[in-house]
């Protein structure tokens, strides 16, 4: 939900079953099994028919037996008020981003993650969902929802919505219900409790300690039934009681509203904090104080409680009853590898299918060592499940400037790619990382959109600048929208930052992309191929290999995470490898173009390179 610093304790960067039990479970859960054949007939059309028209994937065509399409998969995410405006009100919308389908096609994408789209008061842009079962005017309707959903299978991509089980609007039916009296059914749908007494100043003081993420106690007085709701987020953002099955039950009902309509899975934003202590323990102090003003408290009380588990085993059961491997992606900002487990269910995988590794893409320095260990451990500790890396979000500055210097920024985001699309793991992108997209934050309070970045200006200055339009050419508004003004402003770069700059000059970082994920998509080492470490002790180097799968050759990476050129020596022999001639598959240092051997091998600064060991 925001940044690295997720939630208020520091974190490491920053933020089949049998046939028999599978059914049991769907009855028990009060689920729908429909048949591929008996799908709603509004929505069958939409709906992915991977096991039909395997040949027809672009992305499983040659592939059909290496898994599930997610394995592999390129996902996209799309901040929909930032993509493309189809209307001229300044904001991007559903049309807009049908129109633009043809572009996810030409990169690669197999699947777009839409940040919400439903009806909401935009207190978070979105994140505060009055309804879970339509979309918000302001981006279309669902007939517009229908079509993005028609027209993406068209060109093998998939949509996943993004779904906020945490928390709803205080706008919300249900909570307008559970605030209008103790007595309603609906009062223990939310977290309620009485406060502990009166204050010095006659106010009443809160249940605990609790604070807000977005500033402040995260206890809301009601005035009326003059007890406190709990919010980890907005007050406008009042938590859900999940420890009440019918919020359980409700919330299934709309997963299934979704998955009825072609959708592919969901992401599942914020998916640690659905429980808390019930005993409401305060949190303990960490010392100091926070960018809000706020006391820094440890989450041991309000984040990745045991309890979350049962219910993503149960949502697990209520996604596998339908058909085409639809899956479940997580936020999952996590301490360590062990907890990351966890949350794929270990070895009995019957949690989320991907929840996100954030160690990797959110160390937030170029440390060859570092990554190598955290690659490594993605690979070799959590019981052979398929890791999701990611570098780029709407919660976070964009990696370009995270990780960049200021001079070799190109070569750095080109080796960040990289890392995430020849490593053995599922890709997340973020709408314009594969331009360069820069983070452009508002310079004055007054500019600013994002709440937090409001009550908290001028130490943490929101999110603003890692949400500006996508930058398509170098017409008015980047050629985002035609209106006077758009609902944040278009970054001054976009005249020569662009997609059709980029997609004219061959050595961009756009076609730098292309191509990797078209190798990824191509070649079975790449798609398969296990993930062993070379030259394990190079502090300055990172480089491993992928083992060849199908009689294809193996493949070697080597990145240079330093502004000096660096010779190395690989033996791709430690990872069991024969062979010893190489050939260049892509890299951006001319000098190794014709790299013929793993002697000796000169990377420029920043260097990335990726070669066939014969």
């Amino acid at each position: 939900m925001k940044r690295n610093e997720r939630h208020r304790t520091p974190m490491f960067g920053g933020w089949r079953p049998f046939a028999a039990l599978w059914i049991l479970a769907a009855f028990l859960c009060g689920q729908r099994t429909p048949a591929w054949g008996q799908m709603p007939q509004a929505v069958s059309g939409a709906v992915h028919s991977h096991a039909s028209n395997a040949g027809a994937q672009t992305s499983a065509g040659a592939h059909q037996n290496d898994g599930p399409w997610w394995k592999h998969a390129v996902i996209y995410e799309i901040y929909p008020r930032s993509f493309q405006d189809s209307n001229g009100d300044g904001v991007g919308d559903l049309n807009g981003i049908t129109e633009r389908l043809d572009y996810l096609q030409s990169l690669g994408v197999d699947a777009i993650w839409l940040s919400p789209i439903y009806p909401s008061p935009q207190v978070d842009f979105g994140y505060d969902i009055s309804d879970y079962e339509n979309v918000d005017p302001q981006y279309g309707t669902l007939a517009d929802f229908d079509k993005l959903v028609a027209e993406a299978k068209k060109r093998d991509i998939r949509i996943i919505m993004d779904m906020v089980m945490n928390h709803t609007s205080d706008k919300h039916a249900w909570f307008v219900e559970s605030e209008s009296s103790r007595n309603n059914p609906k009062r223990n749908w939310y977290v309620w409790r009485d406060g502990k007494g009166v204050g010095a100043d006659g106010k009443p003081l809160p249940p605990n300690n609790w604070i807000s993420l977005f500033g402040g106690s995260a206890w809301e007085y009601d005035a009326k039934t003059k007890q406190f709701y709990y919010h980890e987020f907005y007050k406008q953002q009042p938590d859900l009681n999940w420890r009440n099955p019918a919020v359980e039950k409700a919330m299934f009902d709309s997963v299934r509203f979704w998955l009825d309509r072609g959708v592919a899975g969901f992401r599942l934003d914020a998916i640690p904090t659905l429980f808390e202590d019930p005993k409401l323990r305060n949190e303990p102090a960490t010392g100091g104080t926070n960018a809000q003003g706020d006391p820094n408290l440890s989450d041991i009380y309000t984040n990745n409680l045991p309890e979350v588990h049962g219910v993503m085993r149960r949502l697990r059961s209520v996604v596998d009853a339908y058909p085409e491997h639809r899956v479940l992606i997580g936020e999952t900002y996590l301490p360590n590898v062990e907890e990351l487990d966890k949350w794929y269910g270990g070895a009995k995988r019957d949690e989320l299918q991907l929840p996100m590794d954030m160690q990797v893409g959110f160390a937030n320095k170029l440390d060859a060592s570092l990554f190598r260990q955290r690659i490594k451990d993605a690979q070799t500790q959590i019981n052979g499940n398929q890791p999701l890396f990611v570098f780029d979000n709407h919660d976070n500055v964009r990696s370009w400037n995270r990780y960049g210097d200021g001079v070799h920024d190109a070569a750095i985001a080109r080796l960040l790619a990289t890392v995430l699309l020849t490593s053995r793991a599922t890709a997340l992108m973020y709408y314009g990382e594969e331009l360069g997209m820069v983070t452009t934050t508002p310079t004055r309070k007054e500019d600013v959109k994002d709440p937090i970045g409001i009550t908290g200006w001028p130490k943490e200055k929101g999110r603003d600048g890692e949400r500006t339009p996508m930058q398509w050419d170098d017409s008015k508004n980047a050629g985002f929208s035609v209106a006077s003004t758009t609902w944040l402003p278009v970054a001054a770069d976009y005249t020569t930052t662009n997609v059709k700059v980029q997609e004219s000059e061959p050595d961009s970082l756009l076609n730098w992309h292309k191509k990797l994920i078209a190798m990824r998509r191509s070649d079975p080492t790449l798609r398969d191929g296990k993930q062993v470490m070379l030259d394990e002790t190079n502090p300055s180097v990172l480089s491993y290999v992928r083992q060849g799968v199908g009689g294809k050759p193996a493949i070697v990476v080597a990145l240079n995470f330093t502004d000096e050129p660096r010779t190395i020596t690989l033996d791709p022999a430690t990872a069991g490898v024969t062979g010893k001639t190489v050939s260049t598959l892509v890299t951006d240092a001319p000098s190794l173009k014709q790299a013929s051997s793993l002697q000796n091998l000169t990377l420029p600064p920043y260097a990335s390179w990726v070669g066939s060991v014969q």
